[in-house]
């Protein structure tokens, strides 16, 4: 509850999940976990997106009633933030750092991006630039690690963490869409694409097309150059 003042309650200002409580301290004893609505929650999400996602349905799956789940979580906001927090445990951070930041941030991308298509909802998050929670952390200083002896701000480190991030979230994406998009036009799409530039009317596409000779995978090669563009030596 707030204060009063002025004739009136003040409200509380927002808590997120990580500052409170496991169990709300009020009612019968709480028979679940916030770690079980987690588990819950990004099964659901798995075997049917994110949209499947509701305190109704995993307090049914549960075999308990909606207003139940309020002792561990305030609402859907924070059940996003535990299934966000609990898949990105799955990133190896026990990997060592070689000491050159650019192939260590390119393979944690890698490892990242690995999670997003086992987990394809996690592209649908809406995204906040501090949701946080303790694994999430334990990713974020893995990476400024990676770039100790970088000469650059702490600020400026931190953006490049999250362009790393919102490139792996397209690439993923991306990934997933293709894996299910029709074969028959793209097989039109790059039969119309191929006849356009023979005409000669585009002599640079034709170029780039005909010099295609990168063998690794376009996600490795992209992430590298990018990085390599925005992480300057170490000192």
């Amino acid at each position: 509850m707030g204060t009063e003042e002025a004739g009136g309650p003040v409200a509380q200002e927002p808590v997120t999940v990580w500052a409170r409580p496991e169990r709300g301290a009020r009612g019968p004893a709480a028979v679940h976990s916030r770690a079980e609505l987690t588990t819950v929650a990004v099964q659901l999400a798995d075997e049917s997106g994110l949209s499947a996602v509701s305190m109704r349905h995993v307090a049914r799956v549960l075999g308990t009633g909606p207003a139940s789940l309020y002792r561990y979580v305030s609402g859907r906001d924070d059940l996003l933030d535990l299934m966000a927090d609990a898949v990105t445990g799955e990133i190896d951070l026990d990997v060592p750092l070689s000491g050159d930041p650019v192939p260590d941030l390119a393979a944690l991308a890698v490892r990242t991006k690995a999670v997003h298509l086992r987990h394809p909802w996690l592209s649908d998050i809406p995204p906040e630039p501090l949701r946080l929670g303790p694994r999430g952390l334990n990713y974020l200083e893995y990476a400024l690690r990676a770039m100790a002896g970088v000469p650059l701000p702490g600020g400026t480190k931190m953006e490049i963490v999250a362009l790393m991030n919102a490139l792996v979230t397209q690439f993923a994406r991306a990934e997933l869409r293709g894996g299910g998009a029709d074969t028959g036009r793209q097989a039109a799409q790059a039969a119309y694409l191929n006849e356009t530039v023979a005409r000669g009317d585009h002599p640079h596409v034709a170029a780039a097309l005909a010099d295609r000779t990168e063998t690794e995978p376009v996600f490795d090669r992209t992430m590298r150059r990018v990085l390599t563009g925005l992480v300057p030596p170490t000192q």
